[in-house]
C-alpha cells in the first residue's frame, strides 16, 4: 500500500467507525404524559405508568423522556400520580404544550403561550431545569414559514431544544383498541393487536433507517417516537427486543441528538399530516419514499366495538 493510499486510510477510518456507532442508537421517548387514549375498567393512570416504568427499570433502559400535557391534570388526580411515578422512577419530561395545541391550526403567538402554560407543571416534575425539550404536537411544525421560523426563534430565546422524532409508526393507534379488547378480556383479538403492531413497527423501522441512508447516506441516531398508554405494558417488551434484534442500541435523547443530523433544519412548511425529520428532509429533497404497508386504522378502530 502506498503511503498515499494509507494516509487517506486513516483520515477516512474514523468516518467510518462514527458510522458504525451512528447505525446502532436509538431513543425512546413517550408522548402524551399522563395518559393517550382510554384505560380497561380497573386500570388507573398511576398504575399504567408504574408498570411501564418497572418495566424500563428491569431492562435498564437509558433515561427515558414523556412529554407532558398539563391540561390533562387538571380535576385528575390520577394523572398528577401518574407523573409522580414517572420522575419517581427516574424518567425524565418535556414540553408538548399545555393542551397539544396544533402549530398549523393557530398562530405562532397561541402555540407560544399555550408552551408558556405548561412551564409550571415541568418546573414541579423536574427541579434541575433540564426539561427545556419540545416535542411539537402532531409533529406539525408550522404550515408557513414564517410561523415555522417565528416558532423556532421563540424556542432559542428561551434555551428550548426540538425533541425531533426520526421513527414515527403511529402507534397511539394501538391503544384504545387494545383497552376495549381487554376490557372485554378478548384474547383473540388483542393477540392480534400485538402481531399486528410487532410486524408493522419492523417494517417501519427498516423503512425510517432505509430514509436516514437516502436522505444522509448512512444511518444516523434515532429517536423513536410511542405513547404511554393503556397497551404500553404489554408491547413495550417486545418492542425492546425488537430493538435489541435489529442491532439499535439504546440512548439518552441528548446522545441521540448530538448526531449532526439534527443540526441540519429542514427551514421548511410542514404538510398538514405532520412530519418527522427525516420525512421533512425526504421532502425537501424531493426523494421517493420507501414503500411501506399501510397503517390498519380502520381495523383499529372497529376492533372489539
Amino acid at each position: 500500500m502506498t503511503s498515499r493510499r494509507i494516509l487517506i486510510w486513516v483520515i477516512l477510518l474514523p468516518v467510518f467507525a462514527a458510522s458504525t456507532t451512528l447505525a446502532q442508537s436509538v431513543a425512546i421517548t413517550f408522548d402524551d404524559l399522563p395518559l393517550n387514549g382510554e384505560l380497561p375498567p380497573g386500570m388507573t393512570r398511576a398504575q399504567m405508568v408504574k408498570d411501564v416504568v418497572a418495566i424500563l427499570k428491569r431492562r435498564k433502559t437509558p433515561q427515558i423522556f414523556g412529554f407532558v400535557n398539563a391540561k390533562k391534570l387538571e380535576g385528575n388526580p390520577d394523572g398528577a400520580a401518574a407523573l409522580k411515578e414517572w420522575v419517581g422512577g427516574g424518567e425524565r419530561v418535556g414540553n408538548h404544550t399545555y393542551s397539544h395545541i396544533d402549530l398549523q391550526q393557530n398562530t405562532a403567538e397561541a402555540f407560544e403561550r399555550d408552551l408558556a402554560q405548561n412551564e409550571p407543571v415541568l418546573e414541579l416534575l423536574s427541579p434541575a431545569d433540564d426539561w427545556h425539550w419540545l416535542r411539537y404536537p402532531f409533529l406539525r411544525e408550522g404550515d408557513t414559514l414564517d410561523k415555522r421560523r417565528a416558532v423556532r426563534k421563540y424556542l432559542s430565546d428561551h434555551g428550548y431544544k426540538v425533541a425531533q422524532v426520526t421513527i414515527d409508526y403511529e402507534d397511539y393507534a394501538w391503544n384504545n383498541p387494545y383497552a376495549r379488547c381487554a376490557a372485554k378480556q378478548d384474547a383473540k383479538s388483542m393477540e392480534w393487536l400485538i402481531s399486528n403492531y410487532l410486524s408493522l413497527a419492523s417494517d417501519y423501522i427498516d423503512g425510517d433507517r432505509a430514509m436516514a441512508q437516502l436522505v444522509y447516506g448512512h444511518d444516523i441516531n434515532h429517536v423513536l417516537l410511542l405513547h404511554l398508554g393503556a397497551f404500553s405494558s404489554t408491547i413495550v417488551p417486545q418492542v425492546l427486543d425488537m430493538l435489541h434484534a435489529k442491532h439499535l442500541r439504546l440512548v439518552t435523547l441528548e446522545e441521540a441528538e448530538s448526531d449532526p443530523a439534527y443540526q441540519v433544519d429542514p427551514n421548511a412548511p410542514t404538510s398538514r399530516f405532520g412530519a418527522s425529520l427525516l420525512e421533512q428532509m425526504m421532502n425537501v429533497k424531493r426523494l421517493p419514499y420507501p414503500k411501506l404497508p399501510p397503517k390498519p386504522f380502520k381495523q383499529l378502530e372497529s376492533l372489539c366495538r
